[in-house]
């Protein structure tokens, strides 16, 4: 039987959660090496740049010692850039009650487009199992930086509250 070396975990992280964090730790363990894909999308209105998201996610993983985790920016089509790398298995993070009918279609996709990649689906643990980025952004505002410890790594919790008062300050 043969072993999967790399796998893909792609995404827009922005900014990264737990949730996200408790989908990469679990999958590091299950593949000797994991990219961790930012999607850039230019019909988003993201709170961070591609750039910032990487850097708040080598730090999160680094303060975790997850040395088999890598991070870059990619565009176009997840799948051919997981076949691109030579990963044959794309990582989903899945919220239950929300991502599975949207996820399973685009799995149905890339079979088709790319049927040597294959998609396996993770669900957060427990208490993660619903933060998500734009729940972060809704609350940032409003929510004290100790609150946000239950949703966010520490290291993006400065980041996040910077932003929010950004954006607080220009509305």
């Amino acid at each position: 039987m043969s072993s999967v070396q790399l796998a893909v975990y792609p995404g827009s992280f922005d900014p990264i959660t737990l949730g996200h964090l408790n989908i990469i730790e679990r999958s590091s363990r299950l593949f000797d090496r994991l990219v961790v894909a930012v999607g850039v999308n230019s019909e988003k209105s993201p709170w961070f740049t591609p750039e910032e998201r990487c850097e708040l996610i080598r730090r999160s993983t680094a303060e975790r010692g997850l040395t088999n985790v890598e991070t870059t920016t990619f565009t176009g089509l997840t799948v051919r850039f997981a076949k691109e790398l030579g990963a044959r298995v794309l990582v989903r993070g899945v919220r239950p009650l929300t991502d599975i009918p949207a996820e399973l279609t685009m799995m149905m996709a890339n079979r088709r487009l790319e049927p040597d990649v294959e998609t396996i689906f993770l669900i957060a643990d427990g208490e993660l199992a619903h933060v998500s980025s734009s729940l972060i952004k809704e609350i940032a505002s409003a929510a004290k930086v100790d609150e946000l410890t239950a949703f966010l790594p520490e290291c993006v919790l400065e980041a996040v509250r910077r932003k929010a008062e950004e954006r607080r300050a220009r509305n």
